[in-house]
């Protein structure tokens, strides 16, 4: 985060960033929408920033529905990128790779042939449909699948969990070991998938996954967890740079008690999160209920999810290692 000042005598068009001194910033071409606020690279010649760049088409912005549709899903896509960016991760637009590199489309239904746009990710190519952001309807949505929790930025990391399996797993020499954790990933999808919504997830489902739409295939269960881990982290380090501790009156032995002074980016081990996590959701969903709303967090984190997550853990680690200049 930066203040700005105008970079010389460019009449605020290049800016310079007073937390660094970077000179020759510009803003993002999307603040003209007021769709983002990141700057661009010293340089760049795009106009778009980091995160805009992956941007394939989006809504039509002469509708002002679909403006703020659009703006509410650039504040969670700037988020999952945050993430992206602090891990070091592989990001390749379609600029880099026009076959393969990460882009994603902002889609409106169409009221006049009754299209729907379903979310969804194929070849690097992730599909947000613009009508999760109308609140009403994502809740619709949401109770219709039995799901605990649904929201924007619950989408994008699922989603790109999807991407970054083809570019860490598969391509990246982790197809076997990713198998003997999540399973064999080349079972029929479309079957897997088919059985899920015609008979739902077995009843004992939460001793081995994270959410019910885990159990419908591998390639699911992997970005479902994948989406847990960058839930954990991120929301870790909020708490951490507020100094949250967590210390309960009635918890004698400490395992209720956590104290947030760590960057969650260099935990060294899965569990370090999870010793933090438990205590901290624990808490937050009694505030919740206190307050009449739904728990923060939703979900039960068995032994077979953590050593789940401590896969995607050593995952990212190893991407982080190898991102580092």
């Amino acid at each position: 985060m930066s203040a700005l000042e105008p970079d010389g005598e460019a009449q605020a068009v290049s800016w310079t960033t007073l937390a660094d001194k970077g000179r020759g910033r510009m803003l993002c071409r999307n603040a003209e929408y007021d769709a983002c606020n990141w700057l661009t690279d010293p340089g760049d010649t795009n106009g778009y920033c980091r995160a805009c760049r992956h941007n394939g088409m989006v809504p039509d912005l002469s509708d002002p529905a679909q403006l703020a549709g659009w703006r509410e899903l650039e504040v969670a896509k700037h988020r999952l990128f945050y993430s992206l960016i602090r891990w070091k991760l592989p990001l390749q637009n379609r600029q880099d790779n026009p076959e393969r590199g990460l882009i994603f489309n902002f889609l409106a239904d169409d009221p006049n042939s009754g299209q729907r746009i379903m979310t969804g990710h194929d070849n690097g190519l992730i599909t947000i449909a613009l009508t999760e952001t109308d609140g009403i309807e994502r809740e619709r949505r949401r109770l219709e699948m039995g799901e605990p929790y649904r929201t924007l930025l619950g989408h994008f990391r699922h989603e790109v969990g999807h991407y970054f399996w083809d570019v860490l797993v598969r391509e990246g020499g982790k197809l076997d070991a990713c198998r003997a954790v999540f399973g064999d990933d080349s079972a029929d999808y479309g079957q897997a998938l088919q059985r899920h919504y015609a008979e739902g997830a077995p009843p004992d489902w939460q001793q081995s996954y994270v959410s019910a739409y885990a159990t419908t295939h591998p390639w699911e269960d992997f970005a479902e967890t994948w989406a847990h881990y960058l839930h954990i982290v991120d929301t870790l380090e909020m708490a951490s740079e507020f100094g949250m501790e967590v210390r309960p009156r009635v918890d004698r032995d400490g395992e209720l008690s956590t104290r947030l002074r760590f960057n969650p980016y260099e935990a060294r081990g899965v569990q370090t999160l999870v010793d933090a996590w438990l205590p901290f959701t624990f808490a937050m969903n009694s505030v919740n209920r206190a307050m009449g709303m739904r728990d923060l967090y939703p979900f039960i984190l068995s032994q077979a999810v953590v050593a789940k997550l401590d896969f995607i853990h050593a995952l990212l680690r190893d991407a982080a290692r190898a991102g580092k200049p």
